[in-house]
């Protein structure tokens, strides 16, 4: 098999040094074709088309976070191809949600020997994706001011965090889902691929990509522990402040600009969007555990 790593050198603010050579050595007494590239943040999608033309890989691998899985995943929709992840960035949500290994070794595994599992995937305003989580209001707020502030790790996070508590409003929104409308104040709603965000905090317990669908959370109340949760991992949100609506499309307003985010990267300030699910349009390559 021909494989085709696209590495972000920048996600998760580490050096990739030890993913290549970790890459290298694995494949070094095995009878597959490696070949490597560098993502560079401005051409992504022009780069990925040509390494795709050039050496018409089996499986294409995504070397980093939430982010880089997108960049990549957005160039193999309906294409057939097997995504593969190598969990390398600051955020790894859906190598989470996938049962990926976080070490070297254990994801190459995953490469080579994993199950081909089709995947859904979020339309939203019929120009973007979502393969994981996106959401309205405070988280992108955080996401936003990490991002400004040029901000890495966990450290970068939980500054993020403490500056956009002081700074949280609610938000009066219009959500339809077919014929129902609710409205509702609310701090945070999140259009829901998986179970939980790269921190380990599960906001969706039922959630999966693979069940043609993806939920609507409304997060009614969040108090300071509630958001300190989207930074310690594995505490789960308190049901009694969420409202969870299973979706297979959603339309949604806000009275004012809110902060908008996709798979971990800041999209702006928006006033409605709509979002779709797409059934099976990504193929993933996933420990055999997760079928």
């Amino acid at each position: 098999m021909t494989f085709l790593f696209a590495i972000n050198p920048v996600s998760g603010g580490e050096e990739k040094t030890a993913w290549e050579e970790g890459i290298q050595s694995y494949f070094a007494d095995k009878p597959h074709t490696v070949h490597l590239f560098h993502l560079n943040g401005k051409t992504d999608d022009e780069q990925i088309r040509q390494q795709l033309e050039i050496h018409k890989p089996d499986r294409v691998v995504a070397v980093g976070g939430d982010g880089t899985i997108k960049i990549v995943a957005t160039a193999l929709l309906n294409s057939g191809i097997p995504l593969g992840v190598l969990p390398a960035g600051s955020a790894n949500g859906m190598a989470r949600e996938l049962g990926i290994p976080p070490d070297v070794e254990g994801s190459l595994d995953v490469l080579v020997n994993g199950i081909e599992r089709a995947t859904d995937i979020i339309a939203v305003n019929d120009n973007d994706v979502c393969l994981h989580l996106s959401d309205i209001g405070m988280n992108a707020q955080l996401v936003q001011h990490y991002e400004k502030n040029n901000l890495r790790g966990k450290l970068g996070y939980l500054r993020s965090v403490v500056n956009v508590l002081q700074k949280r409003r609610l938000l009066r929104v219009a959500v339809t889902i077919g014929d129902e409308c609710v409205q509702r104040a609310a701090f945070m709603i999140v259009l829901a691929n998986a179970r939980m965000y790269g921190t380990g905090a599960v906001i969706n317990p039922d959630g999966t990509p693979f069940d043609g669908q993806f939920e609507v959370v409304i997060f009614r109340r969040l108090s300071f522990w509630e958001i300190i949760k989207l930074f310690w991992r594995y505490q789960p949100f308190n049901p009694k402040n969420i409202e969870i609506y299973p979706a297979t499309s959603v339309t949604i307003e806000t009275h004012r600009k809110a902060y908008f985010q996709i798979d971990g990267e800041y999209r702006g300030r928006i006033t409605s969007l709509s979002a779709t699910i797409k059934p099976g349009a990504l193929t993933m390559l996933v420990p055999a555990s997760v079928l």
